[in-house]
């Protein structure tokens, strides 16, 4: 009787750590802006951000539909030509239809609407965004 007990209770534990390796796997896809807007007969949404004002940039407008670093960098997935910018700025993440930026400790900050950000914040249409002289509008 206790081998069936201890059978059991290796067969539940078991199960426990596949159901937190599943959970911490959907968490990094989450995370990294994988797999949003699928599934569940959802479309998959887009926000538009368009540059205002800048010395070079003026009327670029760029999609935004998961995760998306906007910096200085070649390497950010949007690269704003202003000398205030950090190599990685700011974050945008879409989830579930709403816009959230997030400054990534950029040495000028980053703005939303003339005040400075320390946490992640939600944006809607209409909304300024300022990194040094550049100036992004939510559409």
């Amino acid at each position: 009787m206790p081998e069936l007990i201890l059978t059991v209770l290796r067969l539940i534990f078991l199960a426990l750590v596949y159901l937190f390796i599943w959970q911490v796997a959907r968490a990094i896809t989450r995370h990294i802006g994988l797999g949003q807007g699928q599934g569940r007969g959802s479309k998959r949404s887009v926000k538009q951000v368009a540059v205002i004002r800048s010395d070079t940039q003026g009327g670029m407008t760029f999609a935004v539909n998961g995760a998306t670093v906007v910096g200085r960098s070649d390497q950010a997935d949007v690269v704003i030509e202003d000398p205030y910018a950090s190599e990685f700025h700011f974050r945008l993440v879409l989830s579930d239809g709403v816009l959230t930026v997030s400054d990534l400790g950029s040495t000028n900050g980053t703005y939303v609407n003339g005040k400075r950000i320390t946490t992640p914040t939600n944006l809607r249409r209409g909304d300024a965004l300022q990194v040094g002289k550049t100036v992004m509008e939510v559409r």
